[in-house]
């Protein structure tokens, strides 16, 4: 039994715990000052302080200082009520971030030169050191960049956000001296509509950096949107829609290559809140389809998108938009402000997001961990994003292109799209087509064509002086094959027991000067660099792979063993494709390596 009148002996004296107590102005750790909170403050309201924005924040004071200072990032975790290394996790993940340290200045021009496996063989490292040699002011940097999304204009480079096509260092030094520093704004006049280049090549010239496009009044003019009403009206019921989508056969076009309907009905299936969430990182080497689309008709997808979030009945879509397409950013924004201010009939809330340089946010949860604000790095699975996605909802994710034949699909029934194929496939691709052909470019051709059939018909012929020696038939992640097997159809499926796959349909050809080692060492390097981290397999695999792939003959059982791990242990699809580049060039060009 407790004694009342038993004394209080405390344990610590709070007199002289408070005298002992570490004043405001000696706190630990580095202090915000006013100064750079002023500037912050600035140029981001108060309303932008949600976590989610942080790397939409993150952006607006990188494009304004050309970089990200100390004294900033400090200053944005004070007011967002953020750890500063929490901040700085998140701004040193991402490529296109520049820490500023100190005093350190930043370049007032950074041309940004691409070195992809198409850049590279239109001579990008040959542009990378002339330019070198030529800009020698210190205020003008230099750097050597992963894929652009401008493969077809290789080699392809930026100033700043000024895109240059067929690069040179006349070109780059013209461009330098007009001071071309952003991208030119596009009209919204043009009529466009992909029904018109059916089993075509998608007109291109690359010297038009901002192609005409199709706003939202000419869209509307052409029936756009009617479709959405009909749906929103319930004259077409959701089920319906599903059951169009499933017959159709579309699959997802960013790689993954999942039936678009099933997917909606598994989403649509869960009960309360749920999210949209579209991919347009495009980040796989080789790929441009998604670019070239969005130049042109962005209404189609925007509708596309409204569509499935009505059936799968979605609160909000986010839209993920790699940093690089600046031009298809500009064009988002104003359609997406011209289309909330007159809307055809109610619309889920949209937020566009802009991606920071990370190859892995093309994977389906870092895009969503990015989209929450932190560092893209992929989780491990289950649960599905279908499931437990973005801000913990069930989340509906699409790459662009799946969204943007919606419309057609849905207007012009299943078998529309299906009766498109060749060689027992069904269902319409774009392949984005680069490397040693006449015409590069995005080739809206039916699913199951040959690459020699791509060639002949849809790109002119190889380019003089060169005959076909080797090609990717999906990017960087899908593999390299030989000229002797130029008969395999292109599609999901028919590719995985030669050791490849489709992907997002990128397709860069390689003649007989070149050499399949030399894209496999190229695209090993590319993963090494965008490699998240996370997993060891996939962090010091790419790299050891590298250095070893380097070798004029190579080390074939360790680089066996190394394949293996990666593809056996990574955590995400990065690791897990990494080897393929190597153990097509094992099986299928031997020659070069012994």
């Amino acid at each position: 039994m407790i004694q009342k009148n038993n004394p209080v002996i405390p344990i610590v004296d709070s007199s002289k715990f408070s005298k002992n107590q570490r004043p405001k102005s000696a706190l630990k750790g580095r202090q915000a000052d006013e100064v750079s909170l002023k500037e912050v403050r600035l140029l981001i309201p108060e309303s932008q302080y949600r976590r989610d924005l942080l790397i939409e924040n993150l952006h607006v004071i990188n494009d304004f200082y050309k970089g990200l200072r100390d004294t900033h990032l400090v200053a944005l975790a004070k007011l967002m009520n953020i750890a500063m290394a929490e901040v700085y996790e998140v701004a040193s993940f991402y490529h296109h971030f520049e820490i500023l340290r100190d005093d350190a200045s930043a370049p007032t021009t950074t041309i940004r030169v691409c070195n992809s496996v198409s850049c590279e063989l239109a001579g990008s490292h040959a542009l990378h050191q002339e330019l070198t040699k030529f800009f020698t002011d210190p205020k003008v940097r230099i750097v050597n960049v992963p894929c652009i999304g401008r493969c077809e204009q290789a080699p392809a480079a930026y100033i700043n956000q000024y895109p240059v096509a067929q690069a040179s260092v006349s070109l780059i030094k013209q461009n330098f001296i007009e001071h071309c520093s952003s991208h030119p704004q596009a009209s919204s006049t043009a009529n466009f509509n992909p029904c018109d280049f059916l089993e075509k090549s998608i007109p291109s010239n690359p010297q038009i950096i901002a192609p005409e496009y199709c706003g939202y009044q000419t869209y509307t003019e052409k029936a756009g949107y009617e479709l959405l009403k009909k749906i929103v009206a319930h004259l077409i019921t959701p089920e319906q829609a599903i059951k169009v989508m499933a017959d159709s056969g579309l699959r997802g076009l960013g790689g993954a290559g999942f039936l678009a309907g099933k997917k909606w009905q598994i989403v649509k299936d869960f009960s309360g809140s749920k999210n949209l969430a579209v991919n347009i990182d495009e980040g796989e080497p080789g790929t441009f389809k998604d670019r070239t689309y969005l130049e042109r008709d962005p209404h189609r997808f925007l509708e596309g998108m409204f569509i499935a979030a009505h059936v799968v009945n979605i609160d909000t879509c986010y839209i993920y938009l790699r940093d690089e397409y600046h031009g298809c950013r500009a064009i988002l924004e104003k359609e997406i402000a011209l289309l909330t201010a007159n809307p055809p009939c109610q619309l889920p809330r949209i937020e566009l997001r802009r991606g920071a340089g990370a190859y892995i946010c093309g994977e389906e949860s870092a895009m969503i961990e990015s989209i929450e604000g932190k560092r893209g790095e992929p989780r491990l699975r289950p649960p599905y994003i279908a499931q437990v996605g973005l801000f913990g909802l069930p989340t509906l994710e699409h790459n662009f292109e799946t969204l943007y034949w919606v419309r057609d699909i849905l207007e012009r029934g299943p078998e529309w799209f299906s009766s498109f194929g060749r060689n027992g496939r069904k269902g319409l691709r774009s392949f984005s087509v680069s490397g040693r052909v006449c015409n590069p470019g995005v080739k809206l051709a039916p699913a199951g064509i040959t690459v020699q059939e791509l060639i002949d018909e849809y790109c002119g012929g190889m380019l003089p002086g060169h005959h076909l020696y080797a090609y990717l038939p999906g990017g960087a992640s899908g593999g390299i094959l030989p000229a002797t097997m130029n008969q395999i159809p292109l599609d999901f499926d028919t590719l995985q027991k030669y050791g490849c796959f489709i992907g997002s349909a990128a397709v860069i050809i390689l003649g007989h000067q070149d050499r399949a080692r030399d894209s496999a060492l190229n695209v090993m390097r590319f993963f090494e660099h965008e490699s998240c981290g996370q997993c060891t397999p996939c962090r010091v695999g790419t790299a050891k792979a590298a250095q070893l792939m380097s070798h004029a003959q190579w080390d074939h059982n360790t680089l066996k063993d190394l394949s293996q791990v990666m593809a056996d242990a990574s955590i995400c699809g990065l690791g897990q494709a990494a080897p393929n580049p190597i153990r097509c060039v094992q099986q299928f060009f031997p020659h070069e390596v012994s």
